[in-house]
């Protein structure tokens, strides 16, 4: 670490950072120009949680770069950026959304080199190797890319579409839109209700809009329409958003659940040990699946279904009845490090419990949980899809990946194929990102087990350390 700390004294990284404000300083800087343009994105998904957005133009937004326009025959487009053709803009508006994200990340990235440059004591920690082989993990960075890909979908939902859930999904008969009539030879206006019924994708080459054309309306579709007419890119997007947050609440809740109970049974052990074992292997030993239907009909008409028109409660059911997976996960390596002789000391030091697990033991089992996490998301992501499905998941008309393809499922041997086709394949390619992110994950923490060459053990000592 550069500075000029005495020897002997040791520093919090708040004092450090004081020492040599200009790394911190200028990472920061970073952090808020990027935060200042997407200002109005965040406030728009935090309101939207829990109500109606508010809608405040971003430097990404639709408003500065718009793509709903109308083309006439002898001057081409109009109302669209620049006058370019709606799928230009379009793809111009994902290409900056995409880039913006790409920005984070190397900025997340610099932040951590900026960290074991200038304010972290060590020259070298496990950590330090961990992260050196996930970038040599080729299906980890796979995994990666794809869980990036979807993480910005979820995001920039209202960013990314060719129009937006309110216009074309939940009130299309308040909004108006502009189109040139050939028969007529004149610009004529229609709400975009009466637009989507005659856009439908319905099976047969007279009636479907696919994948990467315009509808009549010079609207531009590029996963085509659903057969309501809805476009389906807008509708993927935000049931991005909806799986994304089901899964990230109730992952992170099973999550804390898991690491409480985890430390306290290994820590405590007896009778603390064994209440938590009844009741985990209690809730295990249901089956899983049916259990979530029963509990999201029984609870269907409640206060909490209403939240986020039923994710909430999919997320708190998901959460309840996960976390035992995870508590067995990391329950083995929180017992291996509470044997360990620096527990011994620290107990016989006079350290309380609660410093003493969250200290010295749960750097040591966050390894496993992040890996086993990462597994789990993609499990949840597709039962939402299987609940949603069978018409137990999310209330319509939200978006949600799984209704399209029940909806599509009609069409798949017809001109409407990309109905049901294109919601699994992403369905598929996000839960299969998900567990190539956790065997890289767990490579990287335990480089035997690539090899099959060891169990955890190892990997409970790589999974800690660092200052």
């Amino acid at each position: 670490m550069s500075g000029g700390t005495d020897e002997g004294e040791e520093l919090t990284l708040r004092e450090r950072v004081e020492e040599n404000p200009r790394p911190a300083m200028l990472w920061l800087a970073g952090a808020s120009v990027l935060l200042l343009l997407e200002i109005g994105a965040v406030i728009n998904f935090v309101t939207g949680l829990f109500g109606t957005p508010v809608e405040i133009p971003t430097l990404l937004s639709r408003e500065l770069i718009p793509n709903n326009g109308y083309w006439l025959p002898d001057s081409g487009w109009h109302e669209t950026f620049l006058g370019l053709p709606a799928a230009y803009v379009w793809a111009i508006r994902v290409v900056l959304v995409y880039a913006y994200a790409f920005v984070w990340m190397v900025w997340l990235w610099k932040g951590y080199l900026i960290f074991r440059e200038n304010y972290r004591y060590a020259d070298w920690t496990p950590r330090d190797d961990m992260v050196d082989r996930l970038r040599g993990h080729r299906w980890g960075q796979f995994g990666a890319i794809i869980v990036f890909a979807f993480v910005v979908m979820a995001v920039f939902a209202p960013a990314l579409g060719p129009t937006t859930v309110e216009r074309t999904i939940q009130d299309p008969y308040s909004h108006y839109l502009h189109y040139y009539d050939e028969e007529a030879g004149e610009l004529k206006n229609v709400t975009v209700g009466t637009a989507n019924l005659g856009a439908r994708s319905q099976g047969t080459p007279s009636r479907n809009v696919g994948p990467m054309t315009y509808d009549e309306f010079n609207r531009f579709h590029p996963f085509g329409t659903m057969p309501t007419g809805k476009d389906m890119f807008t509708f993927m997007m935000a049931g991005a958003r909806v799986s994304l947050f089901i899964g990230v609440v109730s992952i992170g809740v099973s999550g804390l659940i898991a690491v409480s109970f985890a430390l306290l049974t290994a820590y405590f052990k007896g009778l603390v040990d064994l209440a938590v074992v009844i009741a985990g292997d209690s809730i295990m030993s249901l089956p899983r699946l049916l259990f979530v239907m029963l509990l999201s009909v029984v609870l269907g008409g409640t206060w909490i279904s209403k939240m986020y028109n039923g994710g909430f409660l999919l997320a708190v059911i998901f959460a309840a009845t996960g976390w035992p997976f995870l508590w067995r996960a990391v329950r083995g390596p929180a017992m291996q490090v509470a044997e360990q002789e620096w527990i011994d000391a620290a107990k016989s030091f006079g350290q309380r419990p609660s410093v003493t697990m969250r200290k010295h033991m749960a750097p040591y089992i966050l390894g496993y949980l992040l890996v086993y996490a990462s597994m789990s998301l993609g499990g949840i992501i597709i039962a939402v899809a299987g609940l949603s499905f069978l018409g137990l998941g999310v209330q319509a008309p939200t978006p949600e990946w799984g209704r399209a393809v029940n909806v599509g499922q009609g069409y798949v041997t017809t001109a409407s194929w990309h109905i049901s086709f294109i919601p699994g394949v992403m369905i598929v390619l996000v839960v299969t990102a998900f567990n190539a992110l956790g065997d890289g994950i767990r490579d990287a923490i335990d480089p035997q087990s690539e090899s099959g060459e060891g169990e955890g053990t190892e990997a409970a000592a790589a999974a800690g350390g660092g200052a």
